[in-house]
């Protein structure tokens, strides 16, 4: 947890991202703010840890989103015994899922580590 520790700090920020993402609302967002404010440097340093941060914390949401789809559609949709029809906008509903989850952690997350470096350098709150 020093500074400059991009690897140690981007992993402390996925897992606020992750763990506090059911319980706050915009926990990306803190999440990237830690990342940023543990990790020294330049703004765009602070940006780069916090964006890390959220395509770090991106992969095991999108399993986690995966799994509970299969189960969705085990459950409500009679087995996967889906008509071919839909298939293509299933397709494209996927995509917009994984694009949306995208923007929200990894933009979300980057403006955190920016923040979070702001508050470290430009202000007078010490955490």
């Amino acid at each position: 947890m020093g500074d400059g520790d991009t690897l140690v700090n981007v992993l402390i920020g996925a897992a606020i991202n992750v763990f506090g993402g059911p319980i706050l609302p915009f926990a990306t967002v803190i999440g990237g703010a830690v990342a940023g404010y543990l990790h020294a440097g330049s703004r765009e340093a602070g940006l780069k840890v916090g964006a890390l941060a959220g395509l770090v914390s991106l992969v095991p949401l999108l399993i986690i989103g995966a799994v509970l789809g299969n189960v969705f559609l085990g459950l409500f949709l009679g087995g996967f015994g889906v008509p071919r029809a839909f298939s293509g906008f299933g397709v494209v509903i996927i995509i917009g899922i994984v694009v949306s989850a995208l923007v929200y952690t990894v933009v979300l997350s980057a403006v955190g580590g920016w923040l979070g470096n702001y508050v470290r350098y430009d202000t007078d709150i010490d955490i």
